[in-house]
C-alpha cells in the first residue's frame, strides 16, 4: 500500500525543518560563547552530542529539501531551506548535492553512483574518505577557513569552543551519515539485495531509529518512497 502524502504533511515538514534549523542554532550560539573553564564536563559532552545529532538533523532536511519534501506546496520555499541547510551545514554547493543524489537514486550501487564504493574502496574509511570526497573541494575548505578565522579574530570566540562546537561536531556527524545512511544499507554481504535499489533497512525501533539517524536506516523504505519526509519513514514500514 503507497503511503499517503497530505496538506498537513507539508507544513509539518516546514515546521520540522524550523525546529531543526532553530536547535542547531541555539545549541551553536549557546556552545560558542561558553566559558570552558567554568563548566562541568558532562555539560559539555551533552552540547557536544547534541549538536552533533543537530548537525545531521541539518543535512537530513538539505536532504529532504533535494526530495521536495520540505514544504512541497512551494518549490521556491522548499530549495530556500535546501540551500540554507547545506551552507550552514559545511558550505556545500546544493545543486552539486541535488545532482549527484538523484544519480544515486538513478544508479544505486553502480559506477553511475557518486555513493557507490567503486568496487575498490570496498573497506569502511577507505569508502568513507571516497565518499567525502566526491561531494567537498578545496573551494569549500578554503571558505571554511575563513569563516572560522572570523569568528575567532573578530567575534573573540575561542578556538577551543569553535573546534569542539562548530568543526568536531560536523565531522562527526558526516560518519553518522556515512555510516546508517550509506554504509550500511548499501555494502555488499552474502545476502544478496532484493531488488534495483540495492539497500537495506535496519531493524531498529521507531526511537533507536530517530536517535542514530533520523530514519535514514530505514533505506530500502526511502528509495521505494523517495517523496516520503524522514519522518514519514517508519509508517511506511507498516504497510
Amino acid at each position: 500500500m503507497k503511503p499517503e502524502i497530505t496538506k498537513k504533511d507539508a507544513f509539518r515538514g516546514l515546521s520540522t525543518a524550523l525546529i531543526i534549523l532553530g536547535l542547531w542554532g541555539a545549541n551553536l550560539f549557546y556552545g560558542l560563547t561558553l566559558d570552558l573553564g567554568d563548566i562541568p564536563v558532562p555539560t559539555v559532552i551533552m552540547v557536544f552530542i547534541l549538536q552533533t545529532f543537530f548537525y545531521t538533523g541539518l543535512f537530513i532536511t538539505a536532504h529532504d529539501a533535494i526530495h521536495g519534501v520540505v514544504f512541497p506546496v512551494n518549490k521556491s520555499i522548499n530549495k530556500f531551506f535546501g540551500i540554507l541547510s547545506v551552507t550552514l551545514y559545511a558550505l556545500f554547493n546544493y545543486k552539486l548535492l541535488f545532482a549527484k543524489h538523484w544519480d544515486h537514486h538513478r544508479y544505486p550501487g553502480t559506477p553511475k553512483d557518486p555513493d557507490f564504493n567503486d568496487g575498490i574502496h570496498k573497506g569502511f574509511w577507505r569508502w568513507y574518505f571516497h565518499f567525502i570526497f566526491t561531494y567537498v573541494n578545496w573551494k569549500q575548505i578554503l571558505g571554511m577557513a575563513i569563516v572560522f578565522n572570523i569568528l575567532h579574530h573578530f567575534l573573540g570566540i575561542p578556538v577551543l569552543n569553535l573546534l569542539l562546537f562548530w568543526v568536531a561536531p560536523a565531522l562527526l556527524s558526516t560518519l553518522q551519515l556515512f555510516f546508517f545512511g550509506t554504509f550500511l544499507p548499501h555494502r555488499e554481504t552474502n545476502e544478496p539485495f532484493k531488488d534495483d535499489h540495492r539497500a537495506r533497512s535496519n531493524e531498529y525501533s521507531t526511537l533507536l531509529s530517530f536517535l542514530t539517524c533520523y530514519h535514514f536506516g530505514y533505506h530500502w523504505e526511502h528509495h521505494e518512497y523517495p517523496y516520503l519526509a524522514w519522518w514519514k519513514l517508519p509508517s511506511s514500514r507498516k504497510n
